[in-house]
């Protein structure tokens, strides 16, 4: 499917590559006239028209080449431009659900090496069989054309050359998926090391991960040592084979010269194509390992097209209600992770908020306070009950459009690996420089983005790892401001902050926050007492509801919380 919009260049390679075969096998009938017609018959002139046809069959082929060669090539990098645009537009359109099972790193491996090994084959490998099998063919017809004595000989000796090309190519398809897999943990490790180098450098833990790195680099070099040496049997079958058949037919062919049944031309001019016939399958045996390792590749990178995504669009989307006043209700809802579908998140969970209301959601680890934020952005849908904004069932709505609705700033903010422009205008695309300063302004991030060698043009590193935590949830704090929806959602926005700055951010927020629907994870006491309500979690359930002063008295696991956390007696 990827080929098909490039038909009349796939027609041109086809052209040329057939061209090419048929400028080859005009080589061996020119060899034959020029023996027997210019040596045996004594004739110049035949020979002189035999060398000019030669010359002319070499010039068509190079020609011929060329252009198969280039066409080809154009072809393996469009194909793998396009299909590398394709997986990177379907893994976008996945659920966050796909990416808690498989790796980063190996996606990476999918999309880099894999599809590198995809684009020799499509770019090299496959116009190599596909002009050899012509080759093959053709050769095949000449041969029979020359003397069919001989050639049966040949059609007898071809199944022991064929069988051991299939036999093997199938183990070489195993082992270069085999391969490809170990080249994809190497992927992972790398990345999950250079992600984490901070961590690994505070803990000693240099010799352990250069061990462990070590242990994968060799099982992969053992895999693909497997793999080549598979191959390498192949090919070491085929040319002993090919070979020892040849010879047979020579010493069989020369006796029939001898004895006067065939020309000295017919059998050089069988020899020849005995030769293309022989190179053919030898290179058929190859090019079959080539297109037995990208046929593993292809196979990983398609499985990533498979997936389908756990979240879509119904076929007919209800529209958000317009404009979204952001009520907010959870009836009888239950939840858990396709990671751990036997542990409930949320189970028999109800919970309502009014539009324009401040709700604190308080709880222990695990409780279930940050799945309602991934529920309501529509990250996963809930296994039973319903979820919805303005009476709007989630599920009945468009993820999108779910989405345009609600701010959302999470305790660790993404960092991209660009600019202060590009990372605050990141909320709001079609904000203009002025909104965008005016966000930053609000969130007190010019403060600082305005002190960086090159202002807000300075690219902040990868993940942000020029900034300090501060700074980061001012940018993240900045960008939901940009793009002013009507319900936020703060994973306590303001939990990396100095007191000062969190003063100053705090005053951003409650300007932020005016007319909207907010849900706050709660970590500070100050956040708690500015809340209209607060919502108590214990294992996905809410366990009470209400002010910070009736919950003290009413609530034990809140007056602990309230304790351990905020400091309040």
């Amino acid at each position: 499917p990827f080929a098909r919009p490039y038909w009349p260049q796939c027609a041109g390679a086809l052209a040329a590559l057939t061209a090419a075969a048929a400028a080859v096998l005009s080589i061996g009938a020119i060899l034959r006239a020029v023996i027997d017609r210019g040596f045996a018959a004594a004739d110049p002139a035949m020979f002189d028209r035999a060398l000019l046809l030669m010359l002319a069959a070499i010039l068509v082929l190079s020609a011929a080449t060329y252009a198969r060669v280039a066409l080809v090539a154009w072809l393996g990098e469009r194909i793998t431009a396009d299909l590398r645009r394709a997986v990177y537009d379907h893994l976008l359109r996945l659920s966050p659900g796909f990416f808690e099972t498989m790796r980063s790193g190996d996606i990476l491996s999918r999309m880099t090496a894999d599809a590198a090994v995809l684009q020799l084959v499509v770019g090299s490998s496959a116009s190599m069989a596909l002009r050899n099998l012509l080759l093959l063919a053709g050769g095949l017809a000449m041969l029979l054309l020359t003397s069919g004595k001989l050639t049966l000989l040949v059609l007898v000796a071809m199944p022991l050359v064929v069988a051991p090309i299939i036999m093997t190519g199938r183990r070489v398809r195993k082992l270069s998926k085999t391969s490809q897999e170990k080249i994809s943990d190497l992927s992972a490790a790398i990345e999950e090391t250079v992600y984490g180098i901070k961590t690994v450098l505070a803990n000693n833990h240099e010799a352990i991960e250069r061990q462990n790195f070590h242990a994968r680099i060799e099982a992969s070099v053992a895999a693909a040592m497997l793999r080549v040496r598979t191959r390498a049997l192949m090919s070491m079958l085929v040319i002993a084979l090919v070979f020892g058949a040849i010879g047979g037919i020579l010493w069989i062919g020369g006796h029939d010269v001898l004895a006067g049944q065939v020309t000295p031309g017919q059998l050089s001019s069988f020899i020849f194509y005995a030769i293309i016939v022989a190179g053919t399958v030898g290179a058929l045996s190859e090019v079959t390992g080539d297109l037995q390792r990208a046929a593993g590749a292809t196979e990983r990178i398609f499985e990533l097209l498979a997936a389908r995504p756990e979240i879509a669009p119904p076929p007919q989307p209800l529209p958000m209600p317009q404009p979204v006043r952001g009520a907010i209700r959870f009836d009888k809802v239950r939840f858990a992770y396709p990671s751990r579908p036997e542990q409930p998140a949320l189970q028999d969970f109800n919970l309502t908020v009014q539009p324009g209301a401040r709700l604190a959601i308080v709880g222990p680890s695990g409780a279930g306070k940050t799945t309602l934020f991934q529920l309501l952005l529509r990250f996963y849908d809930p296994q039973a009950g319903t979820i919805s904004i303005d009476g709007r069932d989630l599920k009945q709505a468009d993820p999108a459009d779910i989405r345009r609705q609600i701010a959302f700033v999470a305790q660790d903010p993404v960092i991209f690996s660009k600019n202060a422009w590009d990372n605050i205008r990141y909320g709001r695309p079609d904000a203009s420089d002025a909104e965008i300063m005016a966000a930053a302004r609000a969130a007190h991030a010019d403060e600082f983005l305005l002190r960086l060698p090159e202002g807000m043009q300075t690219f902040l590193g990868e993940k942000g790892v020029r900034l300090s935590g501060g700074q980061k949830q001012r940018i993240a704090i900045a960008r939901a401001i940009l793009r002013k929806a009507p319900i936020l959602l703060l994973d306590e926005a303001t939990s990396a902050l100095d007191a000062e700055s969190e003063q100053a951010v705090q005053h951003a927020l409650e300007q932020l926050m005016h007319g909207r629907t907010t849900l706050v994870i709660a970590h500070r006491l100050a956040t708690v007492m500015q809340a209209d309500r607060i919502a108590v979690l214990d294992q996905g359930k809410i366990i009470a509801a209400g002010t910070h002063h009736e919950l003290i008295s009413a609530n034990p696991l809140y007056a602990r919380l309230a304790a351990l956390q905020f400091g309040a007696g």
